[in-house]
Formats: C-alpha cells, sequence, structure tokens
C-alpha cells in the first residue's frame, strides 16, 4: 500500500491551482498584473509580475544541496508552514491522531490543535538523557495514528535520534502512518541526514530549513523532502505563489557563490563556541546539569532558572526558559564569540551574587 493512502481521502486527487501561463519576452495580458512596475522594485524579476507559482530553479538548488531529486522537495515558508501543511493533508479533524515525544518542538502540538487532530506525547525523561523508547512509542500508534513527528535533533533537548532506531519506527509505521523527521538542526550534527533513505520508505518525510545553518530565519525558507506521492498533494494544497519574489532572489542571493561551503565554516565554529560553553557552565557552582546537544543550542538546568533569566536579561541577555516541560530548565543558544563571552561574564557574575 502507498503512502497516498494515508492522506485524506478526499484530498488524494486534488489538482492544483491553474495559474496564468508564463512565459518569458511576451506581453502578458492573461494575468490581471500592472503594467508598471512600483516604487520599491529593485529585484532581477519585475514585482508587477507574479512570481513562479513554485520557484522550480531554487527547487532543483536545494534538492541537490539536500541530495535528493527535485520531484521529492517542496519549498515552504519555513519548516512550520510544511508541519502546517502536513497536518491538513494527512489528518482529519475529530478522527486522526499525531504521536510524538515531549519535551520538542511545541508546533506540532499547534498545528495538530488548529487542525483538530488529536496529539498523543510520549514523555522522554531527563535521567535517560530524553532517549525514546521505541516500544513505548509504537505502543502508543493505533489505528487512528496518521503522522509521528520525530525532531532530530531535537529541540530542545539537542538529542539526535540513532539511525537504527528511526529505521525500526519507519519499519513498523509502513503501511499506516507518515514519520516526519525534522532535521531543522542536523547541519550542527554529527549524524547525516536521513534523507538516503527515501528509497527504502515511502512513508519518511523530512523537514529541512535555511533558518539555522544558513542564517536566513527572516526570509522564512524551508523544504518538505518526501514521496512525490505526497510533494504532488502539498503543491496542490499551498498557497499559488506562495514564495514571493524578494525572498526567492533573498535565498539566491545566499545560495549562490558557494553558500552552502560558507554555512559549514559557520557551523564548525558554533559547534566548537557550544562545546567551550558546555565546558565552562559544566563547572559553575549553581549548574546542576548541562546536557550533550547535537543542535546549535544545549539545554541546562539550574538551581534558581528564574532568578538567572531575570539576571541576564537585565544584562541585556535573553534566555529561553523551559520551566513548563522541565523545572530548572534553560536553553541556551550558542551566539557569536563576543555573545557568548558577555553571556559567561553574565553567569560567573550570578555565581558570585548566589555563592
Amino acid at each position: 500500500m502507498s503512502i497516498l493512502a494515508s492522506i485524506r481521502p478526499e484530498l488524494q486527487s486534488l489538482q492544483p491551482y491553474r495559474a496564468a501561463e508564463q512565459v518569458d519576452d511576451t506581453i502578458r495580458l492573461n494575468a490581471n498584473e500592472a503594467p508598471w512596475s512600483s516604487a520599491g522594485d529593485a529585484f532581477r524579476r519585475p514585482l508587477n509580475r507574479y512570481p513562479e507559482v513554485r520557484p522550480g530553479g531554487l527547487a532543483a538548488t536545494l534538492a541537490d544541496a539536500y541530495g535528493c531529486a527535485a520531484d521529492n522537495l517542496v519549498i515552504t515558508r519555513g519548516s512550520s508552514e510544511g508541519i502546517d501543511l502536513l497536518i491538513r493533508i494527512f489528518c482529519r479533524a475529530g478522527e486522526d491522531t499525531i504521536v510524538t515525544a515531549t519535551p520538542t518542538f511545541s508546533m506540532y502540538r499547534h498545528y495538530a490543535r488548529v487542525q483538530g487532530a488529536s496529539i498523543v506525547e510520549l514523555a522522554t525523561a531527563p535521567e535517560d538523557d530524553f532517549a525514546i523508547d521505541v516500544d513505548a512509542l509504537l505502543n502508543a500508534c493505533d489505528a487512528t495514528t496518521r503522522m509521528v513527528f520525530l525532531c532530530s535533533p531535537n529541540n530542545p533537548t539537542g538529542k539526535t535520534i540513532p539511525r537504527q532506531n528511526l529505521e525500526r519506527i519507519l519499519s513498523s509505521c509502513r503501511n499506516r502512518a507518515a514519520v516526519v523527521v525534522d532535521e531543522a538542526y542536523i547541519e550542527f550534527s554529527d549524524q547525516p541526514s536521513v534523507v538516503d533513505l527515501l528509497k527504502d520508505y515511502d512513508n519518511l518525510i523530512i523537514l529541512r530549513t535555511l533558518s539555522k545553518a544558513l542564517a536566513c530565519a527572516g526570509a522564512r525558507c524551508g523544504s518538505v523532502i518526501a514521496n512525490p506521492a505526497v510533494t504532488n498533494i502539498l503543491a496542490a494544497v499551498q498557497a499559488p505563489y506562495a514564495l514571493a519574489t524578494p525572498v526567492v532572489e533573498c535565498v539566491e542571493n545566499a545560495l549562490a557563490d558557494g553558500g552552502f561551503a560558507k554555512a559549514a565554516k559557520w557551523v564548525t565554529e558554533i559547534r566548537n563556541q557550544r562545546a567551550g560553553l558546555i565546558e565552562q557552565l559544566g563547572n559553575m557552582p549553581f549548574v546542576e546539569r548541562v546536557w550533550h546537544s547535537d543542535g546549535n543550542f544545549f539545554l541546562v538546568r539550574v538551581t534558581d532558572a528564574s532568578a538567572l533569566l531575570e539576571h541576564c536579561a537585565t544584562r541585556g541577555i535573553l534566555l529561553r526558559s523551559f520551566a513548563d516541560d522541565l523545572q530548572g530548565c534553560l536553553r541556551i543558544t550558542v551566539g557569536s564569540n563576543d555573545e557568548n563571552q558577555q553571556l559567561l561574564l553574565a553567569l560567573r557574575d550570578f555565581a558570585d551574587i548566589t555563592r
């Protein structure tokens, strides 16, 4: 049975919007566009014309970078839009269920609620380094389960799911549920993407983003990588012209002249900074534990999280509390060397104050 059978029945034959034909060097009187340029037009492509319905050239560039075929990839407005679209095409309101492990990225829960889908959240334990119990996860899946969301490396814990565990989940869920692997932070990990598993598991869906390692969070550009049966439906459900001309050209500029190679150098620096920060925080008296991380962040548990948050905020440094899910825990993003040094000064000051 194909993964197509897991998609909402009423969408399985959905066709994409038929946009007006776009041909260069023609008089375009078929799309109700303005014939003059706007005052803010400073782009290679004129803003008075609609962009491509789907940016084919950019999709080909990203597919090549991610190691998949172009028909395996749909560009989205950040990976968050990918999450929203996927839940909409797989889950029927009031009937279908999503399974995930917590703590994790809160948008899985958010978009499940928006769609009216139930969500089963399997807790992972700090004392077990937030490892996912595969048996428990699979037992949580039932006849209503349409999707399993797994963030790897996971936000906020930084934990990467072992490949053999992921394959076991994919195999068990074959023919009954899609398994979405969110690889937003994969560039910061020692482990490679699992994109090569697409050929073996048609229920595998991968999320990628340019927000982190490529430093393009403001551009809102992500990708869903999946079996063409899924990407075709995604393209039909996604709004036409979803990627605006300024966004497409901004991303093209970021990727030009070895953009991914440059990003790899930045990633190496972040990884080195991450290791140094984790080591130094581990020696501070108010720190109870720092967890290993494969992301551009790490999770730390301290004696008084609210006091530390306030202390850093008064020095212009913002950290992220996860007290709702993990008592006493903060997530710290790894910044530039200068930013990290300012953080360390603030933390040492906090240690002196609370000694």
